[in-house]
């Protein structure tokens, strides 16, 4: 092949890559310029006696022996907004109920309860905390769902409880402060996050559309009434992302819903290491349970634009053209863009800094290449996007669901 129709063919494939990116990177701007007008991040509060006993707090667990004392500690320091904090238990063997139990001797607000065998067509976490919704007080005027792994500050309650209220919001959920530990999971875990960051709006952004709206089940405060309206967890029984798929369940009937910053008042230290990091966490990123085809498409269309092929273009760029040979056509176009999207995506690296705990990480330095693992994450988010999970903690599930 002749130089000139190598660049011909070269021109021609930029062409294409401009057509594929140039939409994606519109929509990624139009979000990420919301982002000024963002909620501010959720902060601890005092109660204030109106708020005596509105809050029941359901945790679902199964064998989470290893990590649920931090939540135990932390919701014993929750003040009189809670009336009692019930811990849904699905058969644990690894002495969860026991420390549930003690717990309950020195707060009785703490209630331990099994929930009945797995109905067919239910996933476990859902079922859990559907459970827990039905034996829940009903003077309770709000609900919130708790997972084992996170750690909450002194007010968190109270400032969840206060905001939504302030706010008109019917259900809110928080993103947490993420604890880092490993290397690997220094440099992957972000790139993760990103694959969200991405395609929604930011945290702390009311979104009009109840399709995009995001959720974190991690923290899921929601009005009992409207959670009695829509039966509880039943229309998201079948989900691996149950949080998402009820949150837009909810706002389709006409709910405010919020998703806010919550890394001023909690933590979370969701799995140890890399490998387990993109095994359970990857498999439910896709939010394909709570996503029509058609939107995911759009959402894999959108990551793989503006987050998997900026890397590989420009290092395809450095390391096989000659760049100073290129006239300003469209490789040049190509360059340019792609380096853009590179300088944004550090930029968004800067920004979510402060929603991580990296305080006694080991290779945390890591986190600031974790660009670099952004086509590994794209291809997880392909891997799973058209797989349903059959097991997820410990649980076995058929192909029914």
């Amino acid at each position: 092949m002749t130089n000139d129709n190598a660049l011909i063919v070269e021109s021609a494939i930029s062409l294409l890559l401009l057509l594929i990116q140039v939409p994606a990177t519109a929509i990624l701007f139009s979000r990420l310029l919301k982002g000024p007008r963002r909620h501010p991040p959720i902060e601890p509060q005092q109660p204030t006696l109106e708020l005596l006993g509105r809050v029941s707090i359901v945790v679902p667990t199964l064998n989470e022996a290893l990590r649920i004392s931090p939540l135990l500690t932390g919701l014993s320091q929750q003040s009189y907004e809670v009336r009692e904090i019930m811990v849904v238990d699905s058969k644990s063997s690894d002495g969860t109920p026991d420390l549930v139990k003690a717990s309950q001797q020195k707060d009785p607000r703490f209630r331990l309860m099994t929930d009945d065998p797995l109905p067919s067509g239910w996933v476990g976490r859902p079922w859990a905390l559907h459970n827990g919704f039905l034996y829940s007080s009903e003077a309770s005027q709000w609900f919130l769902g708790l997972d084992a792994d996170i750690q909450p500050h002194p007010g968190l309650v109270a400032g969840l409880v206060k905001t939504a209220e302030a706010q008109g919001y019917d259900l809110v959920s928080l993103s947490p402060q993420f604890i880092l530990k490993y290397p690997g999971e220094c440099w992957l875990q972000p790139a993760l996050l990103m694959t969200l960051l991405y395609r929604f709006d930011p945290a702390g952004i009311n979104t009009e559309q109840p399709e995009r709206v995001m959720a974190n089940g991690q923290c899921f405060l929601c009005r009992r009434s409207v959670l009695a309206a829509v039966g509880g967890y039943s229309s998201a029984k079948s989900s691996f992302c149950d949080d998402v798929t009820l949150a837009r369940n909810i706002a389709i009937q006409g709910y405010k819903v919020g998703f806010l910053d919550g890394a001023k008042v909690l933590k979370v230290r969701m799995y140890e290491g890399a490998m387990e990091t993109w095994k359970e966490w990857g498999r439910s990123l896709d939010l394909k349970d709570a996503t029509s085809r058609s939107q995911l498409w759009g959402d894999l269309w959108l990551l793989a634009s503006v987050q998997g092929l900026p890397l590989l273009i420009v290092l395809t760029f450095l390391l096989i053209f000659p760049i100073l040979s290129y006239p300003p056509t469209p490789p040049l176009l190509l360059l340019g863009l792609n380096l853009f999207l590179l300088v944004i995506r550090f930029a968004m690296l800067i920004a979510i800094a402060p929603s991580y705990d990296r305080t006694n990480a080991k290779g945390s330095w890591l986190f600031w290449l974790s660009p670099l693992a952004d086509p590994l994450a794209v291809l997880r988010i392909f891997l799973s996007a058209f797989r349903t999970p059959r097991e997820w903690r410990g649980r076995k599930y058929s192909a029914e669901l």
